[in-house]
């Protein structure tokens, strides 16, 4: 019985660890260890096995803690009104509406980029987005816009993790993320499945940090690079819209 209650201790302090982040982004171990009246090596210890689950993610160069992106796949099978992401919502039906297209909202969850929100397009031949889905970094106007507008230092970090058959390949990838910065969206055609294609661009927080990527997809024959050029003004001024909603 003991043994029973220390282990259901275990999993209160775990979760009030996770409810220190409802009213702040990120917080150092100490200033955890306050929050939650514990010493910083239990905390210590709480925070690696959330870390080592998702729920939690270090910042090495600051040392502090953030919310990870397993909670994201959790609020996928949430009830609809209770998903945290559906504050966004009327902006992308609202960009759905305008483009004629599937709308999705991406993260960066290391390696990978995460789909945490998605309207459908309401064509009959349509690209379907599932929420939850997780896809490599490597390939896709999302994830070139989520590297191409990270900080430096992620940036390197992440240029340096991908797999490169030479370095012909990554020199011609970092040369399209410079025109991505340039042209404030990224596109891609059948780059990680045939037929599809996308458009996509960064939001970013109030304190202009990177968020997401917002993304328009669809069938590549009905949304062509001209069309995509034609729509990006539209997805741009929606992302800064969204940037402005997000805390």
């Amino acid at each position: 019985m003991d043994d029973q209650k220390q282990t259901v201790r275990a999993v209160e302090r775990a979760l009030d660890v996770v409810l220190c982040f409802t009213d702040s982004a990120e917080l150092t171990l100490t200033e955890i260890a306050a929050k939650v009246s514990l010493h910083k090596s239990t905390v210590h210890r709480l925070l690696a096995s959330l870390e080592g689950r998702g729920f939690v993610i270090r910042n090495t160069e600051t040392d502090k803690y953030r919310i990870g992106f397993r909670i994201w796949e959790l609020a996928a099978n949430m009830e609809y009104g209770d998903d945290p992401a559906t504050i966004l919502l009327p902006e992308m039906e609202r960009l759905r509406d305008l483009v004629g297209e599937t709308i999705s909202l991406y993260v960066r969850d290391g390696t990978e980029r995460l789909r945490i929100q998605a309207v459908q397009s309401n064509q009959a031949i349509r690209r379907v987005a599932p929420i939850g889905a997780r896809m490599p970094l490597s390939v896709g106007a999302s994830s070139k816009a989520l590297i191409a507008f990270a900080e430096p230092a992620v940036q390197s970090e992440l240029l340096e993790a991908l797999i490169w058959t030479d370095a012909g390949e990554r020199a011609v990838f970092e040369k399209k993320l410079d025109e991505i910065r340039r042209l404030g969206y990224a596109t891609s055609v059948e780059e990680r499945e045939p037929g599809a294609a996308a458009v996509a661009a960064p939001i970013f927080s109030r304190t202009h940090k990177l968020a997401a990527a917002l993304a328009v997809s669809g069938p590549a024959n009905r949304l062509t690079l001209e069309r995509m050029r034609e729509h990006a003004p539209q997805i741009i001024d929606a992302a800064t819209r969204m940037g402005k909603m997000m805390r």
